[in-house]
């Protein structure tokens, strides 16, 4: 038996190619890299607010009295399907 040589993984990857197809296992990829990019933009915005909670009352006061205009922000009005 043994481990599996490089025939053995072409002949499985033939296999799955012809059982899903190539558009919908390239949608799986792109959607795996963008689960991938999300996470790591959430671990990065996890420590952020971390270091917010270390900063000093005062600060975080001040900061709560002027509203931060967010740059990532659209203001739109949601339209019914048609």
């Amino acid at each position: 038996m043994g481990t599996f040589s490089i025939w053995h993984w072409l002949i499985v990857l033939l296999i799955v190619v012809m059982v899903f197809g190539t558009k919908k296992l390239k949608n799986l990829g792109s959607d795996l890299g963008g689960a991938v990019k999300g996470f790591k933009d959430g671990m990065k915005d996890g420590s952020a607010s971390e270091d917010k909670a270390a900063a000093p009352p005062q600060q975080v006061a001040n900061a709560a009295a002027a509203p931060a205009a967010d740059k990532n922000t659209i203001d739109v009005e949601a339209k019914p399907k048609s």
